[in-house]
């Protein structure tokens, strides 16, 4: 198998520096997943730009945005993915009930969550082609039809870290080995 470097912000190539050095100074560390995708300054770039706009200008509250991508690891069987965001879906205030739902693969109790855990699943289940009856659940949610392109912009922030993260296999680090996971089969 092959084995992908782990980047820290001193080894990284010199166009992956920048957002290495953000990513350490928000979580004391350079996620896993990051630290591998710095082996592609096209990627780690892409992933730090998308997520700034995904975070700094987007409509989702921190906890739903948390739910929003646990939703996406779950069903794209990141492992490491599930861990850090059970671990960023605490801290941002989503009820570990909640988060316990999602890791299984089931929907939270809350209506709201509910629905965005649903359809950013669904996004990824049927590939982008969504059923009517998806959108109008969202909606039914209190969230506007513009928030669907939203889901899109988190869906492929996922699929970034996600499957790099499925690729290379990155460790867990000590703060988010508590919630780790394994895919089921």
């Amino acid at each position: 198998m092959t084995s992908y470097p782990m980047h820290t912000v001193e080894t990284a190539p010199a166009e992956a520096k920048a957002p290495l050095t953000v990513l350490r100074e928000t979580f004391g560390f350079v996620p896993g997943a990051a630290a591998v995708m710095a082996d592609s300054p096209a990627l780690i770039n892409s992933f730090f730009s998308a997520f700034g706009h995904f975070r700094g200008g987007g409509t989702f509250t921190p906890a739903e945005r948390q739910v929003l991508l646990l939703s996406n690891a779950v069903a794209n069987g990141s492992e490491w993915a599930v861990a850090f965001h059970t671990l960023e879906a605490l801290a941002d205030g989503v009820t570990p009930e909640a988060v316990e739902a999602i890791r299984r693969g089931e929907l939270p109790g809350d209506s709201r969550m509910a629905a965005l855990s649903g359809l950013t699943t669904a996004f990824i289940a049927k590939r982008g082609h969504l059923d009517e009856t998806d959108v109008k659940t969202f909606t039914a949610a209190g969230f506007g039809e513009s928030q669907v392109f939203e889901v899109i912009t988190g869906v492929a922030i996922s699929a970034m870290t996600n499957y790099a993260a499925n690729v290379a296999r990155p460790p867990l680090e000590p703060a988010v080995e508590p919630h780790a996971w394994t895919a089921v089969a």
